[in-house]
């Protein structure tokens, strides 16, 4: 079986969708692929689809969708393997689990090449680093679940997942920038610091990759539209470590043209008190 949640839920048995088209039951599959392996308690899987209001009879319609999910299972593994939905969509004691490995799962090899990215960023292998970090995010096919309904706990874990996505991205951003790769990242960071304007950490790098590509000016830009917008909307100017980094671009400090080093740290790393 392989299960992709980052993008469209998408569940497959011998090239066989497994994945129901009724909203609920769409719920259900897609909190149970996040924890292969492991129960999902009953009063988990009640409030994902309920939340606080629970019907009289959610215990028997929360049976009836899992003898569904049990059903497109069974359809898509065959006639050669009876009873064996029970065996994957199994029933534990409080709960139920998918019985099946953590890889066959996108979202479980992403994490796995996020881990092994931060560490090899962490010692200074900005080359395995963007790598890792570049393989993790190339799972993503656009927002988590993106056709899932979500009650209150499978939209907490989208929100995680995003918000890794969002950081995977600025240290993979990082790692390019530590092994010189300023010029091919500007159109990327101009994108991405118009999705998220008050983000400091990527306008720190778009403004580092535009010093570096010899674009003082606009880098300098970067930096007095977001003042205005923090300014303007929350009344607050830019962290210390940003505005150390706007002083060196005016200084032109010759440290901000080094690129490489071991264990430099992340953009903003250089600029904390």
């Amino acid at each position: 079986m392989e299960i992709q949640v980052l993008g469209p839920l998408c569940a497959a048995v011998n090239g066989d969708s497994i994945v129901p088209t009724a909203g609920k039951p769409r719920q259900v599959l897609a909190l149970l692929a996040l924890y292969p392996g492991r129960v999902v308690p009953v009063p988990t899987l009640m409030e994902e689809i309920w939340g606080t209001e629970l019907p009289q009879s959610a215990m028997t319609t929360l049976q009836t969708y899992i003898m569904q999910l049990r059903r497109y299972l069974g359809t898509a593994m065959g006639p050669d393997a009876p009873g064996a939905a029970k065996n994957v969509l199994a029933t534990r004691h409080g709960g139920y689990l998918l019985q099946i490995p953590p890889e066959s799962v996108d979202v479980h090899t992403y994490e796995r090449l996020v881990a092994e990215g931060q560490e090899a960023f962490d010692e200074g292998e900005d080359e395995r680093a963007a790598r890792c970090f570049g393989e993790a995010l190339a799972l993503w096919h656009g927002p988590a679940l993106v056709d899932v309904g979500l009650g209150p706990v499978l939209a907490i874990e989208v929100t995680r997942l995003e918000e890794s996505r969002l950081v995977t991205t600025e240290r993979r951003i990082d790692a390019d920038l530590r092994l010189g790769r300023h010029v091919e990242l500007i159109a990327e960071l101009t994108d991405l610091i118009a999705r998220h304007p008050q983000h400091e950490g990527l306008h720190a790098q778009a403004m580092l990759a535009l010093y570096r590509s010899g674009r003082q000016a606009s880098a300098l830009n970067v930096y007095r539209k977001l003042r205005e917008g923090l300014k303007n909307e929350l009344g607050v100017e830019p962290s210390p470590q940003l505005q150390r980094l706007h002083q060196a671009m005016l200084a032109v400090d010759p440290e901000l043209d080094v690129v490489a080093g071991p264990r430099r740290g992340s953009t903003f790393d250089r600029y904390a008190a």
